[in-house]
């Protein structure tokens, strides 16, 4: 493990259910002080003062908040990976502007939490080679269940199903990560309907 690796890493992994509790407290806490005030200004005496915590005892978890927010960036790519499985289980419509649809939701919904603290993940989370091979592993098998779709699927005009699936996944993630999270306020049914009509105009040929 490198300086970096484990300078982001918990100290300490929870084994009972109360200091779980305190764990999930100082995370919450650190999501609304982060994007109430920002990475710089979101200091941990802050989020142990939010947490009703003393910062000995936020220290006993996190040793900075570097380490705070490279978790909440594996909390938010861990809904990212279950809004994905909810997907792939679900049985999608026929259309393929529908199926579209399902994904591009899916997406939008997955980053309406909070745009700012969404910001913040996105400008200043830390990323160690853990969290950028789990962002790879995610990415990966959205792009394989979407070319199958784009294989079977009769209105695909398309004939590289491979790069056409990869950049429809691209396209969506960047977009919906950079609008929701814009400092200027996107209408989300908007942004849902042109970018579903952006990509079935795409795949249909």
């Amino acid at each position: 493990m490198t300086p970096d690796q484990r300078r982001i890493q918990p100290r300490k992994q929870p084994r009972q259910v109360r200091a779980e509790l305190t764990r999930q407290r100082i995370l919450t806490a650190a999501a609304h002080v982060f994007a109430e005030h920002g990475y710089a200004a979101g200091t941990t005496n802050r989020i142990a003062e939010r947490a009703g915590i003393s910062i000995g005892s936020l220290y006993q978890y996190f040793p900075n908040k570097d380490a705070i927010l490279a978790e909440l960036l594996t909390r938010h790519l861990d809904d990212g990976t279950a809004n994905t499985e909810r997907i792939q289980r679900a049985e999608l419509p026929g259309p393929i502007e529908d199926i579209l649809r399902v994904f591009v939701r899916g997406a939008i919904e997955s980053h309406l939490g909070d745009p700012q603290l969404l910001r913040v993940l996105l400008e200043q989370a830390p990323r160690s080679n853990e969290l950028l091979d789990k962002v790879a592993r995610l990415k990966q098998s959205l792009v394989s269940y979407v070319q199958g779709l784009f294989d079977r699927h009769p209105e695909v005009r398309v004939t590289d199903t491979e790069t056409a699936a990869r950049l429809v996944v691209t396209t969506t993630e960047l977009v919906v990560h950079q609008l929701v999270a814009d400092r200027e306020p996107v209408d989300v049914g908007r942004l849902e309907h042109e970018l579903v009509a952006m990509l079935t105009r795409y795949v249909k040929g």
